[in-house]
């Protein structure tokens, strides 16, 4: 079995982390459910789920990780034999994400290369859902393979896997040193050139101007906690995984901070850069902001290639910019999900991380190529809300209740977190994860079962939600449960003596 790898550096660790946090949903997401839910009002219920949810998960994954030197299934099954399950669990739902994002990156790709000459044209809606796409008509049809979304896909593929086959310090690492500064230095230049133009400032005062009356309506902190928990990697074995590779002596709690508010930071950058432009769109076609505000893909693929268009000079350099933002975030983001199932296979089954990367890497690639269908688009928005929003949002939860409740674990965790960093974490820490957050997850995963049962997720056929949506997180959480039931094979890398750590 090969020597478990590690960091090269503290800095090459917190890019890295940093770089999972910044994915595709800080630039695309963010600064809409900022902007519906109270405006400037929502960065106060936002910081206050920072400190009382994100913050204090991030340290208990980095604690976990770092203490018990093993991927998800290996470190809960060093906490409890029992809860083995679920880091099988975690690992099953980051394999789903993984197998989608790939293809929103590939689509980035393909913009990057559209961005010269501004190819979308002047109707981006129908270039994309049309000619990129090739959209079927009705939602559940999955129709043959797009050709020329498989190329990209491909190639996307072929990068992770490489780096991933390259190791930690020398692949993970080395790429985050070059992707994540690069993607800050690229996102100020949209920015800066955001706010010169036109409309702007109307834009700005969209997006900060504080609605207090919204700042008592309990969905805006759920909509705060949520923003928090999918933006930070929490609850699907990510940070856990990552933090398993650093040295001995690591400042585990001031990595936390790091990593949180340098997350947050490039959020708060986003919605500037975005919101800029936004205005500018409403003010070159004279309607207010409010019409024009946008999220996910429709901002991605159909409303800024429309900014673009109207960018005074070099609008292809701005696109080109813009998109390869997009790849660079989801390249940064989507490494370090495939990491969390490659380190688990390579310890559950004790392979070479070779053959981890390749078995687990191509899987996920044959199944990626079904949302490279003409049925691809509707497939993929029904697994990602369902994956989300029922797997990764149960799993946090549930990790929380059986390492704070079930197994008394958090006093252990605070204790070697605090003997190795500077920062100390008190009662506030224990307070947060045994209460505030479990009530809050516990709220969101009772609301969304509610609206779920109510009416279909965005009208879809019901066959498509039942194979898209509900048999996908049944499929995680009987994987999980099954992987488990597999004996571990005794090497030095499975064992943990007392003391070690």
């Amino acid at each position: 079995m090969e020597k478990r790898q590690q960091w090269g550096s503290r800095y090459g660790f917190i890019l890295a982390a940093v770089g999972s946090a910044v994915g595709l949903g800080n630039i695309w997401r963010f600064p809409a459910v900022a902007y519906e839910n109270g405006g400037g009002a929502f960065f106060l219920p936002y910081l206050f789920a920072i400190l009382t949810a994100g913050i204090p998960i991030l340290i208990m994954e980095f604690t976990i990780g770092h203490k018990y030197r093993g991927s998800a299934p290996l470190s809960f099954f060093r906490i409890n034999k029992k809860a083995e399950w679920l880091g099988w669990w975690q690992l099953l739902i980051s394999f789903v994400i993984c197998t989608y994002y790939a293809v929103i990156i590939a689509w980035a790709v393909k913009y990057t290369i559209y961005s010269f000459g501004t190819q979308w044209g002047t109707d981006p809606g129908s270039f994309l859902f049309g000619d990129v796409l090739k959209l079927a008509e009705n939602p559940g049809q999955i129709g043959g393979l797009v050709p020329g979304v498989v190329v990209p896909l491909l190639f996307v593929w072929a990068v992770t896997l490489f780096v991933l086959y390259r190791g930690v310090s020398k692949g993970i690492e080395k790429l985050n040193k070059i992707f994540l500064p690069t993607l800050v230095v690229m996102f100020l230049i949209i920015v800066v050139r955001a706010l010169t133009l036109d409309g702007a400032a109307q834009g700005l005062d969209a997006f900060f101007k504080p609605n207090w009356d919204m700042i008592f309506d309990g969905k805006v902190w759920i909509a705060a906690y949520g923003q928090i928990f999918f933006s930070l990697s929490i609850g699907f074995a990510i940070m856990l995984t990552y933090s398993s590779y650093l040295p001995k002596k690591s400042d585990i709690n001031n990595n936390a901070f790091i990593t949180a508010f340098a997350n947050s930071g490039f959020e708060l950058l986003a919605g500037i850069g975005v919101f800029a432009a936004l205005g500018f769109m409403a003010n070159q076609q004279g309607v207010a902001v409010d019409e024009v505000v946008s999220s996910g893909i429709g901002l991605a693929f159909v409303v800024f290639p429309s900014i673009i268009n109207e960018f005074p000079g070099m609008n292809g350099f701005f696109g080109v910019l813009f998109f390869l933002s997009l790849v660079f975030a989801g390249m940064t983001s989507l490494i370090s999900i495939v990491e969390t199932f490659v380190a688990g296979i390579q310890e559950k089954f004790n392979v070479s991380r070779t053959k981890a990367v390749l078995t687990s890497g191509l899987t996920a690639t044959v199944i990626s190529l079904l949302f490279a269908t003409n049925g691809g688009l509707y497939l993929l928005d029904v697994v990602d809300y369902f994956i989300n929003n029922f797997g990764v949002v149960t799993a946090g939860l549930v990790e929380l209740v059986l390492i704070a409740w079930f197994f008394k674990g958090l006093g252990g965790l605070q204790s070697h977190a605090n003997a190795i960093s500077d920062l100390r974490v008190g009662a506030w820490w224990k307070i947060c994860l045994s209460f505030v957050t479990p009530i809050v997850l516990g709220y969101m995963m009772f609301d969304n079962i509610r609206q779920n049962l109510k009416e279909n997720y965005e009208g879809y056929p019901t066959d498509l939600i039942m194979y898209g949506g509900l048999l996908v997180v049944v499929v995680s959480i009987v994987g999980g449960i099954l992987l488990s039931l597999k004996g571990w094979k005794a090497n030095k890398n499975t064992e943990l003596k007392k003391g070690a750590v």
